[in-house]
Order: C-alpha cells, then structure tokens, then sequence
C-alpha cells in the first residue's frame, strides 16, 4: 500500500531528534554508572545528544538509517523516491562530518553510538569504557 503524501508529511512530522527511545538507553546506562552530563548542548556544532564538558567529549547516538550506519541492516535504502533519499540520506551524512571536524577542530573527542549497538550491553560498556578513558 502506498502512502499518500499527507501520511507520508504526518508520519515525518513524527521522527524526533530528541530523547529518542535509543538515546534513552544510552543515558540511562551512563547515568547507572555515575555518568553526569549535559544534554543537548546547543552552542556545540550539530548539537551532541550527550555532552561531558569536563571531559570535551561529544556524544552522538545515531539512527542508523537517518544517519546510514555503514554495513547495517536498518540503513536499507528505500526503493522509491529514490533522488529523494539520497540527496536526503546523503546530505545528513555530509552534515554530520562537517560537524564531527568542527568539533574535532575545538578540542572536542567525538563519541557515536548507533541505533543498533544500544540493544548490546558490549557496546555500552564499551561506550563507558571510551569515556571513563577519554580515548575516541
């Protein structure tokens, strides 16, 4: 069944940025190990979702089709539209390096934690382990 363009418009309007379920995960995971941040710092460029001023680590908690996690099942492509999403799904990709370097460029170690590795204890303590460290 084909959507129309006003549930396709509604069902957009829908995806959030913010406090995402998996973004969720991550910082109630940190905030169990006596992790404190910040979040959503909005003076940092591409506003990370998790902040440790202190520490000048950035956290990004990724979707892995919005932001097209490399060898990952959910980052499928659609099969229609298709200049649509790739102008789109690349764009965000683009985006998201210029704001990774800028960052990078100030001082900042930028951390990633996709979609998919918030389902793997691994990965958290993994992510913990990076930022207790402070190694990227």
């Amino acid at each position: 069944m084909t959507e129309t363009t006003e549930q396709r418009s509604r069902t957009m309007r829908a995806v959030r940025s913010h406090d995402t379920g998996p973004e969720m995960v991550v910082r109630r995971f940190l905030h169990s190990l006596g992790f404190r941040y910040r979040l959503h710092s909005r003076e940092l460029p591409g506003v990370p979702d998790i902040v440790f001023p202190s520490r000048r680590i950035a956290i990004f908690v990724h979707g892995c089709f919005w932001h097209q996690h490399p060898g990952c099942h959910k980052a499928a492509r659609p099969k229609s539209n298709i200049e649509y999403w790739t102008r789109k799904l690349d764009g965000n990709m683009a985006r998201d390096e210029r704001h990774y370097v800028a960052l990078k460029n100030a001082g900042w170690k930028v951390l990633i934690i996709w979609e998919c590795e918030t389902r793997d204890r691994g990965a958290l303590e993994e992510l913990a382990s990076r930022i207790h460290s402070g190694s990227e």
